[in-house]
């Protein structure tokens, strides 16, 4: 029989009961002979060694040359009896395998639907994300939007806005106007300048030609003037030397 290996005890880290375990090997060993044996308990005799010892006898009874039959029917009956009574856990402990793997199935099946809608609530998860995302893009453009409705609904009423413009380019008009018209004036006045100062020039001219013409007429009339002085000077001294 395999014995179990003590891993913690009383007073170990491991906080109270000593317990033993099995590597996973070793389990499957223990079951499987547990389950050939029948030995559930350490108390008793096996099922299976009482089985044996059962069947060991009724084979002894039946190889000896005497007649003995009714020997041999009891041990035959005890035997059969005794292979009932071990036949019936086995169908129990079958009847629990087959509990055991449908239940497994079931769990299989279980942990596959888990799985499932793990995979569809990450799907939904990442789908409400992308939701959420999309709302926030979305709530800000409303908030924009609110913001720019704000804006226009403090500014004038339209028609108010249209006749302040209106007034606005009667102004511009007439600013232009004046500003042709004061374009014109000051073209005008530059014409009227530049012929004045032409006139002023020409007269200057004039002027100065004039004064030129004074200042030889004097100087010929002088130059005459003392010509005759001369001849008048001349004459009288010849008289007197008459």
């Amino acid at each position: 029989m395999l014995k179990p290996r003590k891993v913690s005890g009383r007073g170990e880290t491991t906080g109270g009961a000593a317990h033993y375990a099995f590597g996973a090997l070793e389990d499957d060993m223990i079951i499987k002979h547990r389950l050939l044996t029948r030995t559930t308990t350490t108390r008793g005799e096996p099922p299976l060694k009482k089985l044996q010892k059962k069947f060991t006898a009724f084979a002894l009874e039946t190889e000896k040359d005497a007649e003995n039959f009714a020997d041999c029917e009891r041990l035959a009956k005890a035997f059969l009896q005794e292979l009932k009574t071990f036949e019936l856990p086995l169908v129990k402990t079958k009847a629990v395998i087959d509990a055991n793997v449908r239940e497994k199935e079931n769990f299989n099946e279980l942990n596959d639907e888990i799985n499932r809608k793990i995979v569809e609530a990450q799907d939904d998860i990442e789908d409400l994300k992308r939701q959420l995302e999309e709302s926030k893009v979305e709530r800000k453009h409303k908030e924009e939007c609110e913001t720019i409705r704000k804006l226009i609904a403090a500014q004038q009423p339209r028609y108010e806005t249209q006749k302040l413009i209106n007034e606005l380019e009667k102004e511009i008009a007439a600013l232009e106007a004046e500003n042709t018209a004061s374009s014109r004036t000051l073209e005008l006045r530059k014409k009227q300048f530049a012929l004045l100062l032409h006139v002023v020039d020409e007269l200057q001219n004039t002027i100065e030609e004039e004064q030129k013409s004074m200042v030889e007429e004097m100087r010929m009339a002088m130059y005459e003037n003392k010509n005759i002085v001369e001849d008048v000077a001349g004459s009288s001294e010849a008289m007197a030397i008459d």
